[in-house]
């Protein structure tokens, strides 16, 4: 038996750094008082959703892995309460913007790095303008607690991630996310069932539970704030390997979700379950080509 306690956080950003890093502290200092041993933090908590309007000022806002603070928050939490801590942040390397997570072990140690691979681009969600699409590949890493995979936001849309990082191993599927209301000229729409429902298909198909952490609250764009602002709608949740949820965060709350797994008696139910065994990889060829048709060509 390798039971597992883990926690995801919630909570709306500020506009200054220092309060959301306070934010974060706080929240994954209670995770662990709870008994967590990895705690899910989410999208870019360390600012505003910068990338709601195109500003070449936000760009001033990133930092490399070295010096980033959000990383070096998380490496002294993590050596001192002993909890597994990705970290997401707005990374620079050289002359390029990744939208990043660096995977903190229990000893505060950096295990490497994971750069979002799907970056979206439209009205409030104006990606494209600030990041390169992620070099690193899909990864999973072996911490403390177990074997994880994470992916950022948009990659949670993408069956494809989740089932690369299941085959690769992880026993747990993390997704630090900023997802909210749509702007105009999109609006109305109000995407959080849609949302939820994918990821519960991930955690089911894969038989593997997964952890989802959006902030919450209004935010303007700086420079249009009357017309661009985007309502984030918080619902951060856990799923069960069946793809239940089994903890749930409200729309407009700060929120500490946590629930306790067995990955190995996970590991037994997937390897009798079939699904990977099952797989016919040879026939898969429509999904490494852009427009479905593989090697029919």
């Amino acid at each position: 038996m390798r039971s597992v306690v883990v926690a995801v956080t919630q909570f709306a950003c500020a506009p200054e750094r220092a309060v959301n890093l306070a934010a974060a502290e706080r929240s994954v200092r209670a995770a662990a008082a709870g008994g967590a041993k990895l705690v899910l933090l989410p999208e870019l908590f360390a600012t505003p959703y910068f990338c709601i309007e195109q500003n070449p000022r936000h760009f001033a806002l990133a930092h490399e892995l070295e010096s980033d603070p959000s990383v070096a928050l998380g490496r002294t939490l993590a050596r001192e309460l002993g909890v597994v801590l990705p970290v997401s942040f707005f990374e620079r390397a050289g002359q390029a913007f990744f939208n990043s997570v660096a995977i903190v072990d229990a000893d505060g140690a950096v295990l490497g790095v994971y750069r979002k691979a799907h970056i979206p681009n439209g009205p409030g969600y104006q990606e494209k303008h600030y990041f390169t699409p992620g070099d690193t590949g899909f990864r999973v890493w072996a911490t403390r607690v177990g074997r994880i995979g994470v992916g950022i936001c948009w990659d949670q849309w993408f069956p494809e991630c989740a089932r690369a990082m299941a085959l690769m191993g992880a026993e747990l599927l993390l997704y630090p996310t900023a997802i909210g209301s749509e702007p105009p000229p999109a609006a109305p729409i109000d995407s959080r069932n849609h949302w939820q429902r994918v990821q519960q298909g991930h955690a089911g198909a894969n038989l593997t539970p997964l952890l989802a952490a959006n902030r919450y609250g209004l935010e303007r764009a700086p420079q249009d704030p009357a017309r661009t602002h985007i309502t984030f709608y918080g619902s951060s949740f856990i799923a069960d390997a069946q793809g239940a949820i089994v903890a749930e965060a409200a729309r407009d709350a700060d929120a500490i979700l946590t629930a306790e797994f067995d990955l190995d008696a996970l590991a037994s139910a997937r390897a009798a379950w079939g699904v990977f065994r099952d797989r016919r990889p040879e026939l898969y060829g429509a999904l490494v080509s852009h427009d479905g048709a593989g090697t029919r060509r």
